[in-house]
């Protein structure tokens, strides 16, 4: 390319480009080489507004070559029945973290959903026990979509149970996931009489309170908590954070604003008490499940290196197949 010019990646762009297990393999890589201590510390900066709020993550990684990327998203919960809006819209710019020429502008929404999910793939990976068939999904939108796409990569999953505050997003769920999956789908009504008959349960909602409660939850599930991204919303009560085994993508990030939080606030647990990263854990410094009576959290606000790694993965993709439209930086 011209070195004044970038691509620019359209969500059909993304879409087309990017496969879950291709998601998957980038962001697990971006794991182990944060593990290793082989990547620059991430950053998050994030900003409230009157009826949502903004985020930028950035960090960088040395892969193919070294690449920076920085995501700005907007949050707004209430876009859908207001605007007729996605409630997260954004961008991800990747530049080359040698001399700082962008490379790529790309539209963020598909690179945020699966690389969430996909995280949750590796995670489930080393802390789920391996026999897992049965899951329970809290929060039927699009993450919740890419949460159980992304689990059945990794599991031959056998039973799904679906949540939403609203039943008719649950309903939804249940016959276009099951039937472009092939998966058994039950609708309910309860979170605490199916987590318990669970082996994996995932919470991507946008509750400001506790779902799961330790009466809850049975020896050796896996949870995946993934909707609290910033400090007013929380998904797991601290008395179960603090009885179980919780791995972070980020300590310090979750620490800030994901249910580690909370139970940091509650006076439930320290910090310490936190058992490992995942990085660690993918590059083997730190042991994931350990029996198959572990009730495991991990505890997921999305750490800035999955971006980069997805983001990189499409425009090296990209490149190869000639996808997407060139622009110039200037004239």
């Amino acid at each position: 390319m011209n070195p004044s010019s970038f691509l620019f990646l359209s969500s059909a762009d993304v879409r087309a480009l990017l496969t879950m297990d291709e998601c998957i393999a980038a962001v697990e890589l971006a794991f182990r080489l944060h593990g290793e201590g082989k990547t620059v510390p991430p950053v998050v900066l994030g900003l409230d507004v009157s009826r949502g709020g903004f985020h930028i993550k950035a960090g960088v990684l040395s892969l193919s070559r070294n690449y920076f990327a920085a995501k700005v998203n907007a949050n707004f919960p209430n876009n859908p029945a207001r605007f007729g809006l996605a409630t997260i819209q954004g961008m991800v710019i990747l530049c080359d973290a040698d001399n700082g020429s962008p490379l790529a502008l790309l539209d963020s929404a598909d690179i945020t959903a699966l690389r969430t999910a996909a995280a949750t793939a590796v995670a489930s990976k080393h802390l789920a026990r391996p026999d897992s068939r049965v899951v329970t999904i809290c929060g039927c939108g699009i993450q919740g979509r890419a949460q159980l796409t992304a689990l059945s990569r990794v599991f031959p999953i056998e039973t799904v149970f679906a949540y939403d505050k609203t039943r008719e997003n649950a309903l939804s769920f249940e016959s276009e996931v099951g039937g472009s999956l092939n998966l058994p789908i039950s609708v309910i009504d309860d979170i605490a009489g199916h987590v318990g008959d669970s082996d994996i349960c995932v919470t991507c909602t946008t509750s400001q309170k506790p779902l799961i409660l330790q009466g809850d939850v049975r020896p050796g599930i896996f949870i995946a908590a993934v909707g609290a991204d910033n400090p007013q919303k929380q998904e797991i009560h601290p008395t179960v954070m603090a009885r179980c085994k919780v791995v972070c993508d980020v300590i310090e990030q979750c620490a800030a604003m994901g249910d580690l939080h909370h139970a940091l606030a509650a006076g439930a647990m320290r910090a310490e008490s936190v058992h490992a990263e995942l990085g660690e854990i993918v590059a083997g410094r730190k042991c994931g499940r350990e029996s198959a009576e572990e009730v495991i959290v991990f505890d997921s606000t999305g750490m800035a290196l999955q971006d980069v790694a997805t983001a990189a993965a499409v425009y090296e993709k990209a490149i190869r197949e000639r996808a997407g439209t060139s622009l110039q930086l200037v004239a």
